[in-house]
């Protein structure tokens, strides 16, 4: 006869369900082990001065040892069945678990300023390029397979380009290759907009999870506005200003430079920090610090899979080891042997006996 298992759904993560049924198996082998050891206590009474001696006196351990079978049965029960409705899952070596990913927003200025050559360390990179060069160097001193990464472009509107991707291949040709201005309307920067939708696409995440690293010359920043940044960033936020600061170029009827003061209040409002990348690239403590932020805080925290395997590897240690330690801790009763006959006594009747 074949009792088949009801489908239970195992897909939440934590796994609510194969740990119900588990607790319902492990009462019922509970029920079970106990009626056995009651059992076994009754047809062993007799024959106990036999291994106990007349007293009975039995060790510490043979006293408990009922107890710790019947909890170790319990727990490889429990584990077994979580184990068993839970769905399967292999690691391969390198894999990375999802609950181990981080996320970086970027939102990268495209308006027509940033095709002003004006950056670099000899002056002479458009902003753009400068603001790929940044990037780059980011994503070459951290872990980058690490990262999801999301690309907002901001010009008179902001606009989702690429939404949690590990591939660098796809952020370098975002970067380098998309002339991604041409998708906007002519018109001010409005940087706040591309805020707004990092703080719409970062809400759902876990909080403490995600980098938002803003890359802009500040040339026109909106003085009101400011989004409500969700918990999933905190005050994890990079402004990296490019662009010459202190001296401006002719760009439509009126002269365009890196505003840093704008940029620095825009960081010190969202509890970040800014970066000026126009010359040097962004700091090693600096990376270090936005990194740390970043990692999953629950990328840790055992599961239901975790404990069953616990169980199931405790429990059974427990079932085998113990009839080892019964034979050897159970009783202090030695047949044949006078309690508190010394060694010279015992050696001395032997002695006697042979002769």
């Amino acid at each position: 006869m074949v009792i088949s298992l009801p489908k239970l759904d195992a897909t939440s993560a934590t796994g609510l369900n194969a740990v119900a049924l588990g607790f319902l198996v492990a009462a019922v082998v509970t029920v079970v082990a106990v009626a056995a050891e009651l059992l076994h206590y009754v047809r062993v009474r007799r024959v106990a001065p036999l291994a106990f001696g007349p007293h009975r006196g039995r060790m510490f351990l043979a006293a408990v040892a009922p107890f710790v079978r019947v909890g170790a049965m319990a727990a490889a029960a429990w584990g077994l069945t979580v184990l068993l409705v839970l769905a399967p899952k292999s690691h391969k070596q390198g894999e990375i678990k999802e609950s181990e990913f981080r996320h970086l927003v970027l939102v990268l200025d495209v308006s027509r300023s940033m095709e002003v050559e004006d950056a670099g360390p000899g002056g002479k990179q458009k902003r753009s390029e400068r603001a790929a060069d940044l990037i780059q160097s980011f994503f070459e001193r951290v872990q980058a397979e690490r990262y999801k990464t999301t690309v907002i472009a901001v010009a008179s509107e902001a606009k989702p380009v690429v939404l949690d991707t590990t591939d660098r291949e796809v952020i370098r040709n975002v970067l380098t290759e998309l002339p991604m201005r041409h998708a906007f309307k002519p018109g001010e920067t409005n940087m706040f907009a591309g805020l707004e939708e990092a703080a719409k696409v970062a809400k759902p995440w876990p909080p403490g999870s995600a980098v938002l690293m803003v890359v802009t010359d500040g040339d026109t920043v909106p003085t009101t506005g400011m989004p409500k940044i969700p918990a999933s960033i905190g005050g994890n936020v990079v402004m990296v200003g490019v662009g010459n600061p202190t001296v401006g170029k002719s760009l439509g009827g009126h002269t365009t430079r890196q505003d840093a003061s704008t940029l620095r209040q825009v960081a010190t409002r969202l509890n970040g920090a800014y970066h000026d990348g126009n010359e040097k690239q962004l700091s090693t403590e600096l990376i270090s610090r936005v990194d740390e932020k970043a990692q999953p805080k629950g990328g840790d925290r055992w599961t239901a899979r975790e404990y069953a395997l616990l169980c199931v590897g405790s429990g059974t240690g427990v079932l085998a080891l113990l009839p080892v330690l019964l034979a050897l801790l159970g009783t202090g009763w030695e047949p044949g042997r006078r309690p508190g006959a010394s060694f010279a006594h015992r050696f001395v009747r032997e002695r006697g006996s042979r002769v």
